[in-house]
């Protein structure tokens, strides 16, 4: 009989925020599979947790993947850890995950904490709907392309990226949606130099111009306005709805929010999408 798959959220910065479940599995897998295994070995250690840990990341191979599924198909329970927070969000846990799929392995979630969450509750933005983008592509054509297709979206935006990198990234934002878009430039969540600035694309790049970038940064940026004008269909406004309701939101208030937005009653929305 196969084992049992784990995807172990851990702290993204404070080692304090780990929860019973997940000190219970770590030390009860019988393997853990990690991103870098010093990093893990640190919160291993804090917490006297001792057991074997295997690399895996980006560079690991399609055999190392293989060796590691062969583990479970045999028997042995495994857990994934990546450096901070959730792992197999752009991560390369996720190719463990599809290939648990592959071979019917039942896989188990560990929940902990979230960079995006928590940067996007710190912002102060209202942020009924938002997207994750990650880190931005290294190539400069990939990454103009990237910000080119993001240009017109509404909702709130959520961006990982290093401090070598925050400078241009803001320069990027500043060129493809204005120095006026408000960020919140969140540093070293959960960290002794935790740092949150609520801005204006301009005054961010403004302030680091002035000040050198430390630390990881999560960067919540505001969506654009709505053209006026733009004609969303029925169709289009009930697919709206629907991912509202399925992100938690009662019918009613979908429709309200969704119907402020595309100009359609409420009214006519609800009963749409109650007749579906």
């Amino acid at each position: 009989m196969s084992g049992i798959f784990y995807i172990i959220g851990t702290p993204i910065g404070n080692l304090g925020d780990i929860t019973v479940r997940q000190l219970e599995t770590l030390k009860s897998v019988d393997f853990i599979c990690a991103e870098d295994t010093r990093v893990t070995l640190k919160l291993l250690n804090r917490y006297d947790i001792k057991n074997h840990l295997v690399s895996f990341h980006e560079h690991s191979s399609r055999s190392d993947a293989q060796r590691i599924i062969d583990r479970i198909i045999g028997g042995e329970n495994c857990g994934i850890v990546t450096d901070a927070g959730m792992p197999c969000i752009s991560d390369p846990g996720v190719v463990l995950v599809q290939m648990c799929a592959e071979n019917d392995i039942e896989v188990r979630v560990v929940p902990g904490p979230s960079a995006v969450i928590s940067a996007v509750a710190l912002s102060g933005v209202p942020a009924r709907r938002f997207t994750f983008e990650g880190f931005l592509p290294v190539s400069k054509k990939e990454r103009t392309e990237r910000l080119d297709a993001l240009k017109n979206e509404t909702s709130v935006m959520v961006f990982y990226e290093a401090p070598h990198k925050l400078k241009g990234t803001l320069a990027d934002f500043r060129q493809i949606f204005g120095a006026d878009r408000f960020i919140a430039v969140c540093r070293e969540l959960t960290k002794i130099h935790e740092e949150i600035l609520r801005m204006t694309v301009g005054q961010a790049q403004e302030y680091y111009s002035e000040h050198e970038p430390k630390g990881e940064f999560v960067l919540v940026v505001s969506g654009g306005e709505k053209k006026s004008g733009e004609n969303v269909t029925i169709v289009q406004a009930l697919e709206q709805v629907r991912c509202l309701v399925n992100m938690g939101e009662r019918p009613v208030d979908a429709c309200k929010a969704v119907a402020k937005d595309t100009g359609f009653k409420k009214s006519d929305l609800y009963s749409a999408f109650c007749t579906e």
